[in-house]
C-alpha cells in the first residue's frame, strides 16, 4: 500500500477511534462510578495505537478527553480531561510504538505492549494530577493515586487485558490487521 493511502487508510481509523471515545462513555455514563471503573475511553486509544501506529494513537489519546470535556461537560476539565489528556496519550504513544516497532506481532508481543503501556499512563495521570492539584493548593496523596490509578481501575484493567488482546487475535483471524512475523518499518 502506498504511503499516501496508509496515512488516509490510518487518519480515517484514528477519527473513528476517537469517535469510539466520545460515545462509548455513554454506555456507562448514567452510573458515574461503573464508568470510572470501565475506563470506556481508554479502549479505543489503545486499539488506535497498536491498528495505526504511536502518532495516531497519540493524538487520538490527547484529543478524546479534551474534545469530550468541550462537547458534553463530562469529564470536567480541570484536573481530570487534562490528566487524562495526558494519560491516554502515553497510552497511544507507548502501545504503538512497542508494538509498532516490534520484531514479531503476536499475542506475548501484545501482552507486553499493553502491560507497559497500562503501567506508563497511569504513571504519567499520577504525575500530572499531583502537579495540576498542587497549583490550586489541593493534595494529591499516594494513598489518592494508588486508588485512582489501581484500586478503582481494577474492572477497567481487566476489561483491557481481556477485551483488547480478543479484539486483536479476531482482527488478525479476518486479515484485517494481520500479525506481522519478521521486522518491517512502520509508523
Amino acid at each position: 500500500m502506498s504511503k499516501k493511502k496508509n496515512h488516509i487508510k490510518n487518519l480515517t481509523l484514528a477519527a473513528m477511534f476517537l469517535a469510539l471515545g466520545l460515545i462509548l462513555p455513554f454506555l456507562t455514563g448514567q452510573i458515574p462510578q461503573i464508568g470510572i471503573m470501565l475506563s470506556p475511553m481508554h479502549l479505543p486509544v489503545l486499539l488506535c495505537g497498536l491498528i495505526c501506529g504511536w502518532r495516531y494513537g497519540l493524538m487520538v489519546g490527547i484529543l478524546t478527553p479534551l474534545i469530550r470535556s468541550a462537547i458534553f461537560g463530562m469529564p470536567v476539565l480541570f484536573p481530570t480531561a487534562i490528566a487524562m489528556a495526558f494519560e491516554l496519550g502515553t497510552y497511544g504513544l507507548v502501545i504503538g510504538y512497542l508494538y509498532g516497532s516490534s520484531k514479531w506481532h503476536c499475542l506475548k508481543t501484545l501482552y507486553i505492549s499493553l502491560i507497559s503501556a497500562m503501567m506508563a499512563g497511569r504513571t504519567v495521570w499520577g504525575m500530572v494530577m499531583f502537579f495540576l492539584l498542587s497549583m490550586s493548593d489541593e493534595m494529591f496523596t499516594w494513598n489518592a493515586f494508588i486508588s485512582g490509578a489501581l484500586l478503582s481501575a481494577i474492572p477497567g484493567i481487566i476489561l483491557q487485558l481481556t477485551l483488547i488482546p480478543a479484539i486483536m487475535v479476531m482482527l488478525d483471524k479476518t486479515g484485517l490487521v494481520p500479525y506481522r512475523k519478521a521486522a518491517s518499518t512502520r509508523t
